[in-house]
């Protein structure tokens, strides 16, 4: 039996939930606090910087994966809704161009040099954008999480990484589930390189804001004497994966106190002694895990058979278990990339440049943060959207409802054909 279709006159959207992500915007001030952080366009070029970041923020809260996107798919949607009127793709990449700062070259002491992209006035955008919508608090202290990811890519001037894939290796840090920092930089530059600045700045900027640091947490890529130092002045504790090394193994050879503890259901045994090998003057703690290798094979420093993991800490009131699982919930801040990646538009980077594709990738985390703001708002009302839905759920259980704009009564209504309980949002 075939299907009877019936054509009906009026443009009805299969995204009307786009309506309440705009009103959001507008209403929490971000328009406001983009064009004043950011300056006004000229008359001439058509469309505010915040004009472009919300249409930017629709296209990847409708589901979208590139800015042409809202061209090919969502433009009529767009600007069907009252007041708003779509730019182009163009437009768009022409807006994030003008926003990109020209990279910094660091020399390293072998006379190597690399790209990288300082643009504060963005991350200082972003961070002043999660203050606005109470994401952080001024005043308030708060875990900071560090870390290198590497980006793969084939842009113009992508250089090979330590994967032996060629793309950039942004450094980016994290409080929650917020990107609060990011900096874009070569590809080739080794992660430990000028860290300790782009932490300094990271801390620095926040502390402009008054967002101080408890804790912060960091992997290998961040043991050095130069970057724990840093680290150090700006945390009230800081927990950093530690390389392994001759001297270290000297002094686990001498431990005869092992505690045997139980963590994420496997059997350890573990300890701690004072960290001696950057420092004589400060007490730092290293935390010894060590765990029975399957295969008995003997380690050539220690002479036994098992596999060692050290985490170096200024905390000495924690037990080690409870430093090791704080330190091992950093898989948290590392799922971020994740949902960058495949969720905020990170996999497609639109540039040719690293420092077009870093105003870009810090933009793209505002709008995250952006998305964690809408969550925490719609969770309340709707029961099967959590404030850590992912965006695919997301658009299927709000975005994608069909709904019509019409002018009564002196007024915009939206008219939605669902009986979920859009009308209950306060916005």
């Amino acid at each position: 039996m075939g299907i009877k279709v019936q054509r009906l006159n009026g443009s009805v959207s299969p995204f009307a939930g786009i309506s309440f992500i705009n009103s959001i915007f507008n209403q929490s001030g971000l328009s406001r606090l983009i064009d004043a952080e950011l300056g006004m366009r000229v008359k001439t070029a058509g469309y505010q910087y915040s004009e472009i970041i919300r249409n930017l923020s629709n296209v990847f809260l409708s589901g979208g994966d590139c800015i042409e996107d809202i061209s090919t798919h969502l433009k009529d949607h767009l600007n069907a809704i009252p007041n708003n009127q779509a730019p182009s793709p163009d437009t768009i990449l022409r807006g994030i161009k003008e926003l990109s700062v020209e990279n910094s070259p660091l020399i390293s002491t072998s006379d190597n040099v690399y790209d990288f992209n300082i643009n504060t006035k963005l991350n200082s955008l972003n961070l002043k954008s999660l203050v606005l919508t109470k994401q952080l608090e001024s005043g308030k202290s708060y875990d900071f999480d560090y870390d290198n990811q590497v980006l793969p890519n084939k842009k113009y001037d992508a250089k090979k990484t330590y994967k032996k894939n060629k793309g950039y290796v942004p450094g980016i840090a994290t409080i929650d589930d917020k990107i609060v920092y990011l900096e874009n930089r070569d590809g080739n530059a080794n992660v430990k390189f000028e860290q300790a600045s782009t932490l300094r700045r990271a801390y620095e900027l926040l502390l402009s804001e008054g967002i101080k640091v408890n804790r912060s947490r960091m992997d290998a890529g961040s043991y050095s004497k130069e970057i724990i130092d840093v680290v150090d002045k700006h945390s009230k504790l800081f927990y950093i994966r530690a390389n392994k090394s001759v001297s270290m193994f000297e002094q686990i050879r001498e431990i005869k106190d092992w505690k045997a503890v139980e963590i994420n259901y496997i059997n350890y045994e573990v300890a701690s002694i004072p960290f001696v090998q950057f420092y004589e003057d400060k007490k730092f703690r290293l935390v010894i895990m060590r765990e029975k290798r399957d295969d008995n094979q003997v380690d050539v420093f220690t002479q036994d058979a098992f596999k060692y993991r050290s985490i170096l800490t200024s905390d000495w009131e924690s037990t080690e278990k409870d430093v090791i699982e704080y330190y091992n919930q950093r898989g948290t801040s590392e799922k971020i990339f994740d949902v960058m990646n495949n969720d905020f538009g990170w996999k497609h980077l639109p540039f040719s440049f690293l420092n077009q594709n870093g105003a870009f990738m810090i933009i793209m985390a505002m709008i995250k943060n952006f998305y964690n703001y809408v969550l925490k708002k719609v969770s309340e009302i709707f029961t099967d959207i959590k404030p850590t839905t992912r965006l695919k759920r997301f658009v299927f259980r709000f975005i994608a409802v069909a709904g019509i704009w019409r002018y009564q009564g002196r007024q915009w209504i939206l008219k939605l054909f669902t009986n979920r309980p859009y009308e209950l949002l306060k916005i």
